[in-house]
Parts: structure tokens; sequence; C-alpha cells
């Protein structure tokens, strides 16, 4: 391409310092470097994770920062030795890297890698140094992906190619949402065919459970939101009861277990608050269920309660982006959706430019959006 190997400036929404919301600017993308990628972004959507940065609340993150990390695009130029894509090529960043070489890499029964920002920033890239300016200024990275930006650039470790038919604006709900949800069911919890799920949080992540949950074979799948417009889509996607805590004086957990017999098999909690956390862990079976965490909370948390729960018997584990090793599943999930196995366009309520970003944000914080794609 006639860019390769150059600057290119474009548009990108750059969040200066926490408490603000992103501002589309013109930035400047340098050409990526040795084992590095550049890739022209064509949608991406807004996930809680990015307005956690927007208000402060995600750790280790430095500003002015350009957030964005549920995205796909196409393969603008690569850096030296860079040989899993070429220029062309449909891809989807990652937000947890897989580098292939750690030792949580090697090892099948986890998708941690040691790169992921659970490890190490990802706030410049891994020979620290950043690809982008904005007047003058350097602006740091996020999770290696930066996907509120037009161009961005991103290490090996962080992309996967998948198939050149795929419609990007919808399948890059598999890079965040749809794939956390719905491996969290499949992959983590390992859902089995007549039992009983609870999922707390009915965004698009927790309707991402919901269909997980439906497609595993659950005999009930109960959805929990304090905000009843979302169950229509809840019960559309397969929930079969739909409860509002604000209906009960009651804990819900209690509620969940009156309605169940002893507790769901599953629970999910699905927005990272930990209230919720402890409340579904309490709906869980007793003696036998299982309660995943998805949600992640804001930094400094600190998860307290009766060690009883789990002393009986109950589980309680945690699910990083479904379980999925991405760089080696995109391929097959993207396959899977183009055979109509899977349906992550059912997650999309909103289509804006870019240029309204802001809007998107505000339809997030207000409960209206499930997932808001913003096109290029």
């Amino acid at each position: 391409m006639a860019t390769a190997g150059k600057v290119i400036k474009c548009r990108a929404a750059v969040i200066w310092e926490a408490g603000q919301i992103p501002s589309v600017e013109e930035v400047e993308v340098a050409p990526p470097r040795t084992h590095e990628i550049r890739v022209k972004i064509v949608a991406t959507g807004i996930c809680r994770t990015d307005d956690h940065v927007a208000v402060g609340l995600f750790p280790g993150i430095s500003y002015p920062v350009i957030v964005g990390h549920e995205a796909a695009g196409i393969v603008e130029s690569v850096g030296p030795e860079v040989t899993c894509v070429k220029p062309g090529d449909r891809v989807i960043p990652l937000c947890v890297p897989q580098c292939g070489e750690c030792a949580s890499c090697l090892n099948t029964k986890t998708n941690f890698c040691f790169k992921s920002h659970f490890s190490q920033p990802q706030n410049l890239m891994p020979d620290k140094t950043s690809r982008f300016t904005c007047r003058g200024k350097q602006v740091y990275h996020f999770l290696w992906t930066s996907t509120f930006s037009e161009y961005t650039v991103m290490p090996e470790a962080s992309i996967a190619k998948i198939d050149d038919a795929a419609p990007l604006e919808k399948v890059c709900l598999f890079g965040c949402g749809f794939s956390t949800g719905y491996g969290a069911a499949i992959n983590s919890a390992k859902v089995e065919p007549g039992s009983t799920c609870a999922i707390f949080g009915l965004g698009g992540v927790g309707l991402s459970v919901i269909m997980g949950c439906k497609t595993a074979g659950a005999s009930r799948i109960i959805g929990i939101d304090i905000n009843k417009d979302k169950f229509a889509k809840a019960k559309e996607l397969g929930a079969t009861d739909c409860i509002s805590p604000n209906d009960f004086t009651k804990p819900i957990e209690k509620v969940l277990v009156e309605m169940t017999g002893l507790g769901v098999d599953y629970s999910f909690e699905a927005i990272g608050r930990i209230e919720t956390e402890v409340a579904a862990l309490a709906s869980s079976r007793l003696g036998s269920g299982t309660c995943v965490l998805v949600g992640e909370p804001p930094s400094g948390s600190q998860l307290t309660f009766d060690p009883r729960l789990i002393i009986t018997g109950r589980k309680l584990i945690g699910s990083l982006l479904g379980g999925w090793k991405l760089k080696d599943a995109l391929p097959k999930l993207v396959s899977d959706y183009m055979n109509k196995r899977c349906n992550p366009d059912a997650l999309i309520s909103h289509t804006l430019p870019f240029e309204k970003i802001a809007e998107g944000f505000e339809l997030l914080r207000a409960g209206k959006s499930i997932r808001c794609i913003l096109s290029f």
C-alpha cells in the first residue's frame, strides 16, 4: 500500500484525562516496527470496559489514551518479521494476547497470557514506545489494541486472521463481548443439558451467556437485571424467566433459591459488582453449584463472603474472555457465525458513525444500548 512505512494522519478518540468522554481528534499513527501490524479499523464496539477507563476505574492506565478493544479491520501494513498476517487480510484484534510462548499459552488448561494487562502494562508497545501522537503529545495505547482510532498498531500476539468474507461490522463483537459471555457458558462453566442457570446482568456479555446456556441445552435460564427494558431481548435469546431485584424485599439469592429448590446449577455474574458476585455465588445450588465471575470489578475491589458457601461444595471460578485462546479460536468462531451456528448480530442495538462516539457512550451509561457499533 502507498501508506506503508509512512506516518498516517487519521481520526481517533482520545481520552485526555480520567473523567472525560473520548474526544475525536486528528492523530498521527507511526508505521509498525518489528513483529507489529498496522490495521485500518472498519468497525468497533463500545464496551463497558472502555467506559471504566473514561471514568478512571481501570487499573494501570496512563493518560492521554486511545481505548477501544472490540473491533475488526483490514491489515494496512506489517513490520519486519511478521508472519501471521499480510496486508489486505481481514483481522480481529485480541484484547487478551496469545503470544504462544509463555507458560500459560503453552498450557492447554488456560487462555491466560503473561503478556496481558493482568501481568504487565499494555499502555505502550512491547518496546516501551507509543505509535500515537496528538497535538504534539505522546498518546498511550490500551490493551495493545486502541481500536477507537481509524488506524492502530498492535503486536503479532494481539491479532487473529479471519475469513475474508466475514462482515466486519458484525464479527467485531467476537473481539470481546460475544466471545466473553458465550464462552463463559460453553468453556468455563461447561453448562450441561437440562441444567438451571442464572445470569446477573443483561448487557451484551450477559445476553451472550444466555445464548451459550441455550446452546448447551439448559432447561431453565433466569435473567436478572434492575432494568426491565432488557427483559424482552433476554427472552428472545433464550431466557425462560427474567426478574428484577427491585421487585422483591428479600435478597435476590433467596428468591432464586426459592424459585429453583436448592439454587441454580450455574450462576454467572456479568456486571463486575462485588455485591452481585456474592449474590450469584449464594444463588448457586447448595453442594454442587458453580458460580462463574465474568464481569471485571473496578480496580482495588475486594471480594468478601462466608467461606461456608464454598466449603459445602459450591465452586467459584473466573472466566477470562470466555476461556478462548482467541488467536486459535476466532477463525472457527467466525466460521460458525458464517454457517449460522451463533448469532452475535442480536446484540447490536445501535450503529453510529465514529464521529458520534460521545453519543454512544451516553447510550451505554443510560442503559439504552446493548452494543453500539461505531463505523469509520
